[in-house]
């Protein structure tokens, strides 16, 4: 049996990290591509350029807001116009996947900004591609990790609770699919066994959330960097990385896939989706009731979606279920890592079980 772990080159976190961006750039190349979103392309990166045009020279890029075939082939033809040296992502998820999906087919490093702390996507070797329209539409596995991770706790704590929130709604999924693939020998995202360095990060992540998530999410709301609020963040990004990628994914990731499918989830975020997906592979996978209770009751507190209500989809038909189940089960799907039977019934089933026991929770209203 053969273990792969999989790490970034470097990660950097703290209050105020932004500020050595151009000095860890340095390292990498001459000529930076930097791929932006919208805002920090105006807010946060203006005031940083100086120290970033001391490490070589720079073009700035405005991300199309989409991880799309078409868009990361526009950045790289920017990319090879420019001669770029190394591709730096400042941004979101997709922004960052977009990234470092065009540094891969350029061949220069790679470095990466997270802004908000709402998924797990800034260490992995992972990119997922979307249609135009946000459907989801491949898993795209890409030659290494990326070369940098640079996060500023102090940005973090300036962003929406909500992004803050949704990380930790994709960061609670990890080690229970870690674990699901632990048990059933389940193959990791560089195709072999976990080894137990990243089901103990899975765990990790998982009692990080659970006992310090309501605290971080606290910090975020007043805009302010504190102990809980950095555990939480590592936890989000580091650990939820280094634990999805070399332990393996399985149910919940899958169901998000399969929501994507529903224009109306569309509104949410990643993580938002992942952890109904976790809530019902709690069903799926025959959990105890005190687990159940603990995940449903962290849900509720960081205000994560435990109701079809909450998914935007109120009054859903089960031709719309079935559809979610099935594109959830799909041949290449990770749902296929659990250890129990898998089939688009028992996965309309968990779904159902899953808004049936977050209603029962709050019986008078029907919300989030």
């Amino acid at each position: 049996m053969i273990t792969t772990t999989l790490f970034p080159g470097r990660y950097v976190q703290g209050r105020g990290a932004l500020s050595r961006l151009g000095a860890e750039l340095a390292r990498l190349g001459d000529r930076h591509l930097l791929v932006c979103s919208p805002h920090p392309l105006t807010h946060l990166i203006p005031p940083i350029l100086p120290s970033i045009e001391q490490a070589g020279a720079v073009r700035l890029e405005r991300f199309a807001r989409e991880c799309t075939d078409n868009e990361i082939g526009r950045l790289l033809t920017r990319a090879q116009e420019f001669k770029a040296r190394t591709i730096t992502a400042v941004g979101g998820g997709k922004t960052l996947d977009t990234a470092k999906a065009v540094a891969a087919l350029a061949k220069v490093p790679v470095a990466v900004v997270p802004t908000i702390a709402s998924t797990d996507a800034p260490c992995s070797s992972v990119c997922v591609v979307y249609t135009p329209e946000g459907v989801f539409q491949r898993m795209n596995l890409l030659p290494g990790n990326p070369d940098l991770v640079l996060v500023d706790t102090e940005v973090i704590a300036r962003a929406p609770a909500r992004y803050l929130a949704a990380g930790m709604g994709d960061a609670l999924a990890t080690w229970f699919e870690a674990e699901s693939c632990r048990i059933s020998r389940g193959r990791n995202i560089a195709g072999d066994t976990g080894s137990m360095t990243a089901y103990a990060l899975a765990r990790l992540c998982y009692e990080t959330v659970r006992d310090h998530g309501l605290a971080a999410l606290t910090a975020c709301e007043a805009g302010v960097v504190t102990p809980a609020l950095g555990r939480v963040v590592e936890a989000n990004t580091l650990l939820s990385g280094l634990g999805f990628e070399s332990g393996g994914l399985a149910a919940a990731h899958s169901i998000h896939n399969g929501l994507t499918a529903l224009p109306a989830t569309h509104r949410l975020y990643h993580g938002e989706k992942v952890a109904f997906g976790t809530l019902a592979s709690l069903f799926l996978t025959d959990q105890p009731p005190r687990l159940v209770d603990e995940v449903y009751a962290l849900c509720s507190a960081l205000g994560l979606p435990t109701t079809f209500f909450g998914l935007g989809l109120d009054g859903v038909a089960d031709q719309d279920l079935k559809l979610v189940a099935e594109k959830a089960c799909a041949a290449e799907e990770s749902i296929h890592n659990e250890p129990v039977e898998i089939s688009p019934d028992l996965v309309l089933a968990a779904l159902k079980a899953a808004d049936a026991e977050g209603r029962r929770r709050k019986p008078k209203a029907a919300t989030r």
